[in-house]
């Protein structure tokens, strides 16, 4: 473990690392920073799951504002993500709190869902546009868009993981949007808005569970706030770059970074 004052230096420079090259991706940055603030920095259970949240209060503000600047708001994919996820965090925090103070098996399952979804990502190429063959492609994307109401029913999915783990909603549903056909320039705003959106409300669950229970609940606020920071300047510093990169090499970054974090859930429930 860090000592005092150094544990919000090395918290701030990794923070800013990582929100640069997950940004670009619709990712908050938050599913990379978990397994180092237990690692690293030493941030205990289940505190390190609103101090995760806290990271996405602080730190996607600034990439929002960057999408904003740019005319990508996300529009009205925002407001189907944020009707799931909403609710979906508040009983993922309840259910963290009360139910699963082991991350064990639920571990296994996250990795079994995001391991195939980020290998088929990270191989698989978009369909191109600007052929004679765009209205047929086009047609085939839209056909893998989900509805409406499959779209809110899985981001409360989503967002009860984001509750129980900390990792926002977003950070999962990017990919799923991403694959099903939606562009990342679409997805990356709207991802991040949900995500901002369901972390307040998250980080507000866990303070008011903290104060009649005993243990570690409540947020590190300095290690969220100095993690939060980093991010902030990384996620607008990656929000800046995002629409200078092609459609491939975004699409092959998800899916780096869901193999990751799903090999980082497979090793911690197998071990």
């Amino acid at each position: 473990m860090l000592g005092p004052g150094w544990t919000q230096v090395v918290a701030l420079v990794a923070a800013y690392v990582i929100a640069t090259l997950a940004t670009p991706a619709g990712v908050s940055g938050a599913v990379l920073l978990l397994p180092f603030q237990v690692s690293v920095l030493g941030t205990p259970s289940p505190a390190v799951t609103p101090t995760n949240l806290l990271y996405n209060v602080v730190a996607t503000p600034g990439a929002l504002y960057r999408y904003r600047r740019q005319g990508q708001s996300g529009g009205r994919l925002v407001l189907l993500l944020v009707g799931g996820t909403l609710p979906g965090v508040v009983a993922g925090s309840v259910i963290r709190v009360e139910l699963l103070p082991g991350p064990r098996v639920f571990d296994l399952v996250v990795a079994a869902v995001l391991l195939p979804l980020g290998v088929w990502l990270a191989v698989s190429r978009p369909e191109l546009t600007g052929s004679s063959e765009d209205g047929g492609r086009d047609a085939a994307r839209a056909t893998r868009i989900l509805a409406d109401p499959a779209l809110i029913a899985l981001a409360a999915i989503v967002g009860c993981v984001g509750g129980i783990y900390g990792i926002g909603g977003g950070s999962i549903l990017a990919p799923i949007l991403i694959g099903t056909g939606r562009s990342p320039a679409d997805v990356a705003p709207a991802a991040l808005a949900s995500t901002f959106i369901t972390s307040v409300a998250g980080v507000i669950t866990f303070t008011i569970l903290s104060v009649s229970r005993h243990g570690p609940i409540a947020p590190d606020w300095p290690t969220g706030i100095a993690l939060g920071l980093g991010g902030l300047a990384g996620a607008y510093t990656g929000a800046r770059i995002q629409s200078r990169l092609p459609e491939l090499v975004i699409r092959r970054l998800v899916g780096i970074l869901v193999t990751a974090i799903a090999a980082r859930y497979l090793w911690s429930g197998l071990s």
